[in-house]
């Protein structure tokens, strides 16, 4: 019989963050960016909590544009520190915009973002056949070696781990249990 991965809670909207976007493959570079500054601010968190207040993250941070969040200064850091829709963490704030910036300097680079992510993978989706949860690892020396790229280019809140759940989310890496029906092996059944 299949069942969802057993990190779902019943909330419909976790179930519906699982069934429709966790593991899609995501290729749209500010999508990418948005999933990374969200991870980010998921350290020591659950997702669950984040998953709740995205709809306040993409109003407190502009949609998550680059260019918009790269502009903004001291006097934005405070007012997102007082803004109850979000995680009110002034380093988390902080890697926002830092990651905004350095985001830019790769565009202004050449850079494509989504293909210079996407190449950690080989470009394509890894397709993992785990039987059960225990066997998820939280890195792997392709998450690593994104922290450690993400980090020279400026970035924040993108450790190895952090790196691996974005990873998992924007389909780099499809970690449905072999018993999900989102398992691309169940998927047409």
């Amino acid at each position: 019989m299949l069942e969802r991965c057993g990190w779902v809670n019943g909330d419909a909207e976790y179930i519906r963050y699982h069934d429709e976007e966790w593991g899609v493959p995501e290729y749209d570079s500010r999508a990418l960016f948005e999933k990374l500054c969200l991870d980010g601010q998921q350290a020591g968190l659950s997702w669950y909590v984040i998953l709740r207040k995205i709809p306040h993250y993409r109003a407190a941070f502009a949609g998550f544009y680059p260019a918009q969040i790269a502009r903004f200064g001291e006097q934005d850091v405070a007012r997102l520190m007082r803004d109850p829709g979000i995680v009110r963490n002034r380093l988390k704030i902080q890697s926002v915009i830092k990651n905004a910036r350095a985001y830019l300097a790769m565009e202004q680079q050449g850079i494509d973002f989504s293909r210079w992510l996407w190449d950690f993978v080989g470009g394509e989706p890894v397709l993992n056949r785990w039987q059960r949860l225990d066997q998820v690892p939280a890195t792997t020396p392709a998450s690593e070696a994104m922290a450690r790229a993400l980090k020279k280019q400026g970035f924040s809140f993108v450790g190895g781990t952090i790196c691996y759940a974005f990873m998992q989310a924007v389909g780099m890496v499809n970690d449905h249990l072999l018993s999900c029906p989102c398992h691309p092996d169940n998927v047409s059944r």
